[in-house]
């Protein structure tokens, strides 16, 4: 039996879903244990590129059982939406997917929250708009939580709505005069309306793994965001709602996580950030500056917002951080042919903070703000690197790039990705 976890150790985009589509040949079923359709992935495969925000990436593979947890805040329009999607593309979808009964429910009310927290706010997070967050402050309030498996049970459903409408209503009216108002029993027929859709595959997702476990199944758990914007220990408060660290497979899923073999970190070859927040090696020089070329080369705009995503140097004190908070046996390294074009290659190995040099991530934004990094600089390697197979077909300073990082990181680096394409990787190990 194995288990094996493709977490991101940076903040999210990492280009996790082509290492999880490398490994699902070795392993039957593949979880989501965290987010929602806050999650974009992008996966190129045979030729076609596919783009997902809610299901997991392993889909896309034939023989994988796909399960959407517990940990997750489902919006039943995005999960149709995606599923439909797949089927028009030639994917099989029915008993080859599931969501856990215990996922909470994102309704129309926890978007208009969020719009009219975030619109205006100073301290907006720049979040995605898509009610994640308010779902979650409801799956911990308790009093108006409503989990999938309540889809299934109609005059329970209109009862709970009924509860918690008018409480929604009264609270977005203090928000703005101008907030939408909702009605529990619209709600109630439209969301049992894909209830009868989803039916088929809801299920207590636990227990199903648990028996998997007992069956001798490879599980693969798949994180969506990265470790930096873990709620818990990520730069708070520029987060996402969840642990999207290794600290959520546990409660997202309902596998202890004992049962993990294998921990994978996912890391981009330089540094990006979608939203607001701390961004200490942050290249923000112009439309002609570094930050710019790397953003065009890597085409670095957000999979589920379109927005554009912010693009700077490695950072590795992030990255140790994020590697020993989620116990990562190995790194993968994504992305790298975006560098090719460089002379030079800065890496951040530690910071600066009120005059004090340090090696270790502050806990906090506020902290992590006024930090100033500390570079070391590599030649860069100035030629295409996308046709490479193997290390040794890597250019000398590519090579010395890749070693860096492992040595600083003190953990192997077990896969270099050179483009979108499932061939353009090559094994370190």
């Amino acid at each position: 039996m194995a288990c094996t976890c493709v977490v991101g150790l940076q903040w999210g985009d990492e280009a996790k879903g082509k290492i999880v589509d490398l490994l699902t040949a070795d392993h039957h079923i593949v979880v989501r244990y965290n987010g929602g359709a806050n999650a974009g992935h992008t996966i190129v495969k045979n030729g076609k590129t596919y783009k997902l925000s809610l299901l997991p990436t392993g889909i896309l593979t034939p023989h994988m059982q796909a399960v959407i947890g517990n940990g997750l805040v489902v919006n039943p329009v995005r999960f149709l939406e995606e599923v439909t999607n797949l089927r028009d593309a030639g994917i099989a979808v029915g008993a080859n997917l599931v969501v856990s009964d215990h996922a909470h429910l994102i309704f129309p009310y926890h978007m208009e929250e969020e719009r009219l927290t975030e619109q205006g706010a100073a301290s907006a997070i720049g979040t995605t708009g898509r009610g994640i967050g308010p779902c979650y402050q409801d799956k911990v309030s308790r009093s108006n939580g409503i989990r999938v498996g309540e889809l299934l049970h109609p005059e329970h459903l209109r009862e709970r709505l009924h509860a918690i409408v008018p409480r929604k209503n009264q609270a977005l009216a203090a928000f703005s005069a101008d907030a939408k108002r909702f009605d529990a029993d619209a709600l109630c027929d439209e969301y049992l309306g894909y209830a009868a859709t989803m039916r088929p595959h809801i299920q207590d997702t636990g227990r199903l793994l648990r028996q998997a476990l007992k069956a001798g199944k490879n599980l693969l758990f798949e994180g969506a965001q990265g470790s930096l914007l873990d709620v818990d220990h990520g730069t708070y408060p520029y987060v996402t709602s969840s642990n999207s660290s290794t600290a959520g497979i546990w409660s997202g899923s309902g596998v202890p996580a004992r049962n993990l073999s294998r921990i994978i970190g996912v890391i981009k070859a330089y540094t990006s950030r979608v939203g607001r927040g701390p961004f200490p090696t942050e290249l923000d020089d112009g439309p002609t500056g570094i930050g710019a070329t790397i953003r065009k080369i890597g085409r670095e705009v957000g999979t589920v917002t379109g927005r554009p995503r912010r693009c700077g140097w490695l950072d590795l004190v992030a990255v140790r951080y994020s590697a020993a908070l989620g116990g990562v046996d190995e790194v993968t390294i994504m992305l790298l042919d975006v560098l090719s074009t460089l002379d030079e290659i800065k890496i951040c190995t530690a910071y600066e903070i009120d005059a004090q040099r340090t090696t270790d991530f502050p806990g906090d934004a506020f902290l992590l703000d006024r930090c100033k990094p500390i570079y070391e600089t590599l030649p860069g390697w100035k030629q295409d690197i996308s046709a490479a197979r193997t290390p040794s077909d890597l250019p000398a300073a590519a090579r010395r790039y890749v070693d860096r990082i492992a040595a600083l990181v003190e953990l192997p680096v077990s896969i270099v990705s050179v483009g979108p394409d499932r061939e353009q990787t090559i094994p370190m190990m």
